[in-house]
């Protein structure tokens, strides 16, 4: 065989490497996020894309102006430092990993990688980078870092649909489950509104986080001992915020905390029944990889509601709290691979 055919034939087997490394990178970019937020280190470092000026906390713990003279006034804590340090080195290595995708799809004259999508995907991790810096530079804004959430889940579901899709990926490649009566139609549509749903619950998340309103509700399944407690739902989600200040540790007062918890909440409820109906419609098909896709996102919801509640019962504990993030991370994965099991192959 020609040395150059030979080099042809590596490529799947190279672009499936790099695509794997890049969703499991995503998933762990994505929790680090979450912990490094709920940590209270997403100030760890206030400048970017450094850390007080320097590539690494220890130099800047090694630098005697920034401990004299802290940048923005706060004193550098090495511990946090290096939590935000690790999630930034993780983005930026995900975003040379998708750079490579994006290189392989533009100099390969075969079709290995639809160009289109992958170049989308580069813009959205270079939109996550923005954002990032934002995030530090408008101190933890709240719509800034619900935003950098949903892009971060946003790469996660293209990521994974991009994998499912590869042509390697024998399972995906069967025909179509028929679709004689609607009942395939039906369950797409479920499926794609429990995933557009879960979108809107995950932003509700990130709404919750960022404004520091877990705690607003230290009970369950009721909040502050009511079915319905009293909130100001108008400031819980006016989006302007103020400029110039720290969001760190919240700014909104008792009521809105109340309200954007409160909402949460009940959206999770209405999510709940979404995808419940959604796999058990995808149950109903005679096609196996649309049931244990199904399977998979029953037991991900399953998870995700005990997690949350124990969060709850035990006092919102950090690693139940990161746990939390990680499950939603788990059930949009579950929800995409559904999606996906429900249509032909690309």
């Amino acid at each position: 065989m020609p040395a150059s055919a030979d080099h042809f034939s590596t490529v799947p087997t190279l672009v499936r490497t790099l695509v794997s490394a890049a969703l499991l990178l995503c998933l762990c970019v994505v929790v680090l996020g979450a912990y490094v937020r709920l940590s209270s280190a997403g100030l760890g470092c206030p400048d970017w894309p450094g850390c007080y000026g320097h590539l690494t906390p220890s130099g800047a713990a090694a630098d005697t102006r920034v401990l004299s003279s802290p940048m923005a006034g706060r004193p550098l804590e090495v511990g946090k430092a290096w939590r935000e340090m690790v999630h930034r080195y993780a983005a930026g290595t995900l975003g040379l990993l998708i750079l490579a995708l994006v290189f392989i799809g533009i100099s390969r004259r075969e079709r290995v990688l639809p160009l289109r999508y992958v170049t989308s995907l580069l813009a959205i991790v270079l939109a996550q980078g923005l954002l990032g810096m934002l995030t530090v530079t408008w101190q933890l804004k709240p719509l800034v870092v619900t935003l950098h959430l949903l892009l971060g889940f946003t790469t996660l579901s293209l990521l994974l649909w991009l994998f499912l899709s590869l042509p390697e990926r024998a399972a995906w490649r069967r025909p179509a489950p028929l679709d004689a009566d609607g009942t395939v139609a039906r369950a797409r549509r479920l499926a794609l509104v429990a995933l557009l749903a879960l979108g809107v619950q995950i932003a509700l998340g990130g709404w919750t986080s960022s404004n520091y309103a877990a705690l607003a509700c230290p009970d369950f399944p009721t909040c502050q001992a009511q079915w319905w407690p009293a909130g100001d739902y108008r400031a819980a989600f006016d989006l302007r915020g103020a400029s110039g200040r720290s969001y760190e540790g919240g700014v909104l007062d008792a009521p809105a905390r109340t309200a954007i918890q409160f909402t949460h909440r009940a959206a999770a409820l209405i999510i709940t029944l979404v995808l419940l109906s959604a796999a058990l419609s995808a149950l109903r098909l005679r096609q196996k990889f649309a049931q244990r896709a199904a399977g998979l996102v029953l037991a991900a919801l399953t998870m995700q509601l005990i997690i949350g509640s124990s969060m709850v019962l035990r006092g919102f504990p950090l690693w139940l709290a990161t746990a939390h993030s990680a499950g939603a991370a788990l059930l949009l994965m579950a929800t995409v691979g559904l999606n996906r099991a429900l249509r032909p192959p690309a």
